[in-house]
């Protein structure tokens, strides 16, 4: 099984914002969303930082979940 390249975007006024992350990038996607919350020249504040930060976080609990869910059941047939 290949690794999982994960999108996270968000559309404000005319920019646009993509981050591209892996399992293995996730803390390092955390710290850019709070440099780019502290950057003046973005539009881009600590609120749209803490929603996408609990959004990946809330990401990264269900795919966990998932694969316990599914070593579970494989271990189980």
């Amino acid at each position: 099984m290949g690794e999982e390249i994960n999108v996270l975007a968000l559309v404000k006024d005319d920019q646009r914002y993509v981050f591209l992350y892996d399992e293995a990038s996730f803390d390092e996607l955390l710290r850019t969303l709070g440099r780019y919350a502290s950057d003046p020249e973005l539009n881009f504040s600590w609120y749209d930082a803490a929603m996408l930060s609990q959004r990946v976080r809330k990401l990264r609990k269900q795919v966990e979940q998932d694969r316990d869910d599914d070593q579970f059941y494989r271990k189980s047939a």
